[in-house]
């Protein structure tokens, strides 16, 4: 499920997405977009208002809650592109068998910030030829909840832009975690933040050992920051000192520390 919130590398997002192997694509857009002639086939768009507060809630929980109980959704929006181990060589369906042997029902992602090397020619901070990511600057933070008690196998993530440029960042939105990756079921609903309503669903990790997770290489917040009046003009190059290329291959993201194989290999 991919949700449209401009038109910004709408096609390349749906693209990657069947490469991974995806059975369907839906993509929840404004009247405004205009699919490629060879996407029409196998993709399918659903009219949708993405740009009010929580329109991933609104537009995907009614798909969540028809769907047949067991089958694995991912949602991302465009500009994004989803990550897993050996991607380069397996589906997303090898991959979510194996996560469904592991006994989950979910997979963590980290949103990982990408962001274009020059703001002069990419004004709106987006190049896929020429895409940077932060090397270092990633941490976690015990999860409690409403009553202040650590939720067990639960940590909230941060860094990235949103580290960096916290002072342009609401409080609430800075996390980078994601449950990306669901399966439907009785009771199962998305959050507006990021997080599931079934609260096994937001472990990064079984009682016995490490999982799999998976990574989501995000444009969004880059064009947000640029797009924003506010911040738009404080920010002149998104590059510092920690900023690597970006190769597009999930081996260096494994490499990063910023998605792991768990058991499988």
């Amino acid at each position: 499920m991919i949700l449209v919130e401009d038109l910004v590398e709408v096609d390349s997002t749906i693209r990657h997405h069947l490469a991974c192997g995806f059975a369907n694509i839906l993509v929840l857009a404004p009247p405004a977009l205009e699919l490629a002639g060879d996407l029409e086939d196998g993709v399918h768009v659903i009219g949708h208002n993405t740009v009010v507060a929580d329109a991933a809630v609104s537009g995907l929980n009614p798909l969540i809650a028809r769907a047949k109980p067991g089958t694995w959704f991912f949602y991302c929006y465009n500009a994004e592109y989803l990550f897993y181990p050996f991607r380069e060589s397996r589906t997303v369906g090898e991959m979510l068998a194996f996560n469904v042997e592991e006994r989950r029902d979910a997979m963590l992602t980290y949103v990982i910030d990408l962001y274009a090397a020059d703001l002069g020619t990419a004004a709106n901070a987006v190049s896929l030829e020429d895409a940077y990511l932060d090397s270092a600057g990633y941490y976690a933070l015990a999860r409690h909840d409403a009553g202040g008690t650590i939720q067990e196998r639960q940590l909230d993530f941060y860094g990235g832009l949103k580290w960096r440029f916290e002072e342009h960042a609401n409080y609430k939105r800075r996390r980078i975690d994601r449950i990306s990756l669901f399966r439907a079921g009785p009771g199962v609903r998305l959050l507006p933040d990021h997080r599931m309503s079934v609260p096994e669903m937001n472990t990064f990790a079984c009682p016995w050992h490490n999982n799999l997770t998976a990574a989501v290489a995000s444009f969004r917040t880059a064009k947000a920051l640029k797009a924003n009046a506010g911040s738009t003009f404080e920010i002149e190059s998104f590059q510092w000192a920690k900023s690597v290329k970006f190769d597009w291959h999930s081996q260096q993201l494994m490499d990063l520390g910023l998605m792991e194989p768990g058991q499988w290999f």
